[in-house]
Order: structure tokens, then C-alpha cells, then sequence
């Protein structure tokens, strides 16, 4: 079960939804504003949770991030959520790391032990302003071994999350170009930033013809379209290769991916690059 936000998400009792809300107090939960990664220790906060799409399924197809079927690949694999707008932050927390854990309290299948989940989409709040709605993996994970069934059939819980760095082992941060991207405008999707990597800013740089070039020699500021989605509407013929500098929103921290969009580049096409968060 989960909220309904889609037409094909089923009804959730009015009743169920007040009883839940007791549990609440909006003025303990995270905010995302004074945080940094690598310095706080873990916060524990109030939410509420649902699922949706399929039992063992990734919940949605990339939702509101624009991540598509990479939701359902390594290193997401599935273990993925919609979070409501409080979280969401206007898109700068897709891609953030969440611990989520439900207690035996809550229902006899909670195991109690704490799993990671990636922000993918966006969910409502219909009863306080943290709500995970969780793909059907990620629900079930919370359960004791070989009682997942019985926890997804519960449909909504009240559960504790915790925001954290994201760990990829192995993975450097890609760049997938947007299919409306043009020699005019180029659109990225970034993806798999590690530890402190939520994203402040990304700027580009276009390829220089010489020494003396400095139009094509200067950091060009993009602008987050939607979600995990940036944007730079150059108005003018933009030269490959691109190099493209990440800013971290938490530590200030910035990384340079050079040269990572070739000439001959492609839209839909990802482009991975040889540097991340440590």
C-alpha cells in the first residue's frame, strides 16, 4: 500500500492516517539546511512510510529525479523512495541517503534494524512533514528475515530515519545528457554522488582554441531544472569537450570532471567520470 499520488496508488483510511499522526512532532524532524555529512553525528527523527509499485519492485520508474531505470540497477538496486516535499527540497535531495528502521512497537515483523535508501521521487505528506513511500524492496527490508510479506501487507507504518553519506564503492559520479539537450542547450543528469556530495552548484566549461580564448575558458554557472536534472541554456553554439565542476551544498567541497562530455557527444547517452566524494 502506499499514499495516494498516483491514480493507481490504493486508498488509505482516514482513521489509520490519525492514529499515525500522534506519533509526530514537526519540530524534531531533520532539516536538511544545517547539516554536514561529515561532521554530525547520526540524527534520528519521525516519519511516516507506505510503498508502492510491486512487492519486490523498484516503485517507481525514476519519478520526480529523472534517474529512469537506473532505480532498479546497481547501486540502487531497488532500494529506493519518494520523499514528501519537506525532504525533497525542491530536488537538491535526490540522490540523498537515508537510514529508515521500524520497531517491533510498530508491528511483530519490524526487525528494527536500520536500512539505506536512496531519494528517487516525490511523495506527499498527508500527515506530517517527513513521509518515505518506499519502494516494495525497500519496505520489505525492514522486516525480519522471511517476514516481508507480512510487513508489506501492514501498508503503513510509522518508522525512524536518519539522514547519511552515500557509499558507493567502485562507483565515480556519471553524467547521463538529457534527451532534449542541443549544440544549444545541454542538460545533464548526475548521478551517484558519494559522502557529503548533494549538489550546491555545477558549473561548465566549454573546450578552449588556444591561449587566447577566453570566452571558452571561463566556468559557466548551470541551473538545476528539476530534480537531479541541470541545465545551461547558452543561447549560442556550445564546444565539446565539456569539463564540469560540482560544488557540495554541505561541505562546500568541489570536484572538476575533465573533458568527461566528448566531442561527438550524444544525448541519452551516460558519460562516466573518474572522480567522486571521498
Amino acid at each position: 500500500m502506499a499514499l495516494p499520488f498516483h491514480p493507481s496508488r490504493p486508498h488509505i483510511s482516514l482513521s489509520c492516517l490519525l492514529a499515525l499522526s500522534c506519533f509526530f512532532n514537526p519540530a524534531s524532524s531533520f532539516n536538511p539546511k544545517h547539516l554536514n555529512l561529515s561532521t554530525v553525528a547520526m540524527h534520528w527523527s519521525s516519519a511516516g512510510a507506505t510503498w508502492y509499485g510491486s512487492r519486490d519492485g523498484a516503485g517507481s520508474n525514476g519519478g520526480a529525479c529523472g534517474y529512469e531505470d537506473t532505480v532498479s540497477k546497481p547501486p540502487f538496486s531497488s532500494m529506493v523512495a519518494a520523499i514528501s516535499p519537506f525532504l525533497y527540497q525542491t530536488g537538491k535531495e535526490c540522490g540523498a541517503c537515508f537510514q529508515v528502521k521500524c520497531s517491533q512497537r510498530q508491528h511483530p515483523s519490524c526487525s528494527g534494524k536500520p536500512v539505506r535508501v536512496v531519494a528517487t521521487d516525490l511523495s506527499p505528506s498527508l500527515f506530517a512533514p517527513a513521509h518515505f513511500d518506499l519502494s516494495g524492496t525497500a519496505f520489505g527490508a525492514m522486516a525480519k528475515p522471511g517476514q516481508e510479506d507480512k510487513l508489506l501487507d501492514a501498508g503503513i507504518l510509522h518508522i525512524r530515519y536518519a539522514r547519511v553519506a552515500c557509499d558507493y564503492p567502485g562507483k565515480n559520479i556519471a553524467f547521463r545528457v538529457d534527451l532534449g539537450s542541443n549544440p544549444n542547450y545541454f542538460a545533464v543528469v548526475v548521478e551517484f554522488e558519494d559522502r557529503d556530495g548533494d549538489l550546491a552548484h555545477v558549473d561548465l566549461k566549454e573546450a578552449s582554441s588556444g591561449p587566447h580564448d577566453r570566452d571558452h575558458d571561463q566556468w559557466r554557472r548551470m541551473q538545476q531544472s528539476w530534480g537531479a536534472v541541470w541545465k545551461l541554456d547558452a543561447g549560442s553554439e556550445l564546444q565539446p569537450p565539456f569539463s564540469l565542476r560540482l560544488t557540495s551544498r554541505y561541505s562546500g567541497q568541489t570536484l572538476v570532471a575533465e573533458d568527461v562530455i566528448p566531442e561527438g557527444w550524444e544525448p541519452g547517452r551516460t558519460y562516466r567520470s573518474l572522480v567522486n566524494y571521498l
